[in-house]
């Protein structure tokens, strides 16, 4: 959901996700995919896949979802400090995964994701 959102705000620039314990080929959460839908954004042919080290090379801006998650990113791929942020860093909190959740976590998933987006929107496209 991050990923649409990010990428309807920068249509200009290339925005994609991955995990570190992506369900590599599986495509997104029909719950995500209806909410995903209800914003006018098609995640229909979204299809998870796993952080490398050349996604981190590539990437100028990384966003993860809480503070766990930001660890472990450090821990496997060092050369992303200085270019990996918590999406809800500037106002400290962290987006939880819905996985497996009922579509009401799904919203709420969701409008975290909305508070971080719009807390970073300006400082994105200031460093890009």
């Amino acid at each position: 959901m991050a990923e649409a959102l990010f990428q309807a705000e920068l249509p200009e620039h290339t925005v994609a996700s991955a995990g570190l314990s992506a369900l590599n080929g599986h495509p997104a959460d029909p719950h995500s995919q209806a909410l995903m839908l209800e914003r006018g954004l098609d995640i229909s042919a979204h299809r998870g896949r796993s952080l490398t080290q050349a996604l981190c090379d590539e990437s100028d801006i990384i966003f993860v979802m809480d503070s766990m998650q930001k660890q472990e990113l450090l821990r496997r791929y060092p050369t992303a400090r200085g270019k990996l942020y918590k999406l809800g860093d500037p106002e400290g909190f962290d987006i939880f995964d819905p996985h497996r959740m009922d579509r009401l976590e799904f919203e709420r998933c969701l409008a975290l994701i909305d508070k971080g987006i719009n807390v970073w929107r300006s400082r994105v496209r200031a460093i890009l």
